[in-house]
């Protein structure tokens, strides 16, 4: 089983509309409602290509009860900790016309010390019933990087991998708990290292820097133009092929869920970033988020380019 942790998970609402504008009334064309947040698009990919699944996190409210019924219609088991307060939604505005997406992400609920405690007891007491972990996202006001950083000790401490896909302060705070594998794009990897990284050569140095400080797994994802792998097995330089993308929103969660897939069955480095690549790629094929169809996944696989530069 994998376990993914989302401790601030959200409704997503995508709206799509035609020609979107400030201060206007913008008729919405269709709407569609969803379990969201980071790890709840991990669990969701994951499960499709056919792990055993489970989240948890913090949920709260009706907004609360709507997420963790999507959850479950999923097959996913949803074991999260409930709070006082109403889980928050994100909107999702897709102009059609201008080819222009824009989000509205509300902050969430905040949480109590107790509440982090009784998170981290019950993420200790799921451990032994996985094999890879996976924290995803913002954490909630109230809990500061306290909460991801005990999460990754205890995963460690019951050796357990445990990948981190986080931003800001929050993922640099988290490295010194030394995460098996973080996933930072461009910008987070520019924020790290205070350079402006503005080529592939030095996005790889940096990649196996952090590598070398401790970070078994270094992904720095690069959108359209692939990813750069830092690992024990050496410095990869991955490009996917071109593809018709009609909605980019949780390709980066679908990476996550495809380097969990390949740790959770054994599979090569190789071939776990092969995987990853395709599934990212997928994503951005469909219209929902944290979605892919096995066709086009299996479609695209034969067709990332794995460059082995050390």
């Amino acid at each position: 089983m994998i376990l993914t942790v989302t401790a601030n998970a959200a409704i997503d609402k995508r709206y799509v509309v035609e020609r979107y504008g400030v201060g206007n009334v913008n008729r919405v064309k269709s709407c569609a409602a969803n379990a969201g947040g980071k790890g709840i698009n991990v669990a969701r990919v994951a499960s499709i290509a056919g792990e055993k699944m489970t989240a948890t996190g913090f949920l709260g409210g009706h907004a609360g009860k709507f997420i963790s019924e999507r959850v479950e219609a999923r097959g996913i088991k949803s074991d999260f900790v409930w709070c006082e307060g109403e889980s928050r939604t994100c909107i999702n505005i897709w102009d059609e016309v201008n080819q222009q997406q824009t989000e509205f992400l509300e902050p969430g609920f905040s949480v109590t010390k107790e509440d982090c405690d009784r998170l981290v007891e019950k993420f200790t007491s799921i451990l032994p019933e996985c094999r890879v972990v996976t924290i995803s996202g913002s954490a909630p006001k109230g809990a500061g990087s306290d909460l991801y950083k005990r999460m990754i000790h205890a995963a460690r401490e019951a050796g357990k991998p445990v990948i981190l896909d986080t931003s800001g302060q929050l993922l640099e705070d988290c490295l010194l708990e030394r995460p098996t594998m973080i996933k930072p794009n461009i910008d987070e990897i520019r924020a790290l290292t205070g350079k402006p990284m503005n080529s592939r050569e030095g996005l790889m140095r940096a990649a196996r820097d952090l590598h070398d400080d401790g970070i078994e797994i270094v992904a720095i994802s690069l959108g359209g133009e692939g990813s750069l792998v830092s690992c024990q097995e050496g410095v990869y330089d991955v490009k996917v092929p071109k593809i018709e993308a009609v909605n980019t929103v949780g390709c980066g969660d679908s990476m996550i869920a495809g380097f969990a897939v390949g740790m959770s069955r054994g599979l090569s480095m190789e071939d776990t970033i092969r995987l990853a690549s395709a599934v990212s790629a997928a994503n951005a094929m469909r219209m929902e988020t944290g979605f892919f169809v096995k066709e086009d996944m299996e479609a695209l696989l034969p067709q990332i380019q794995i460059k082995k530069i050390r």
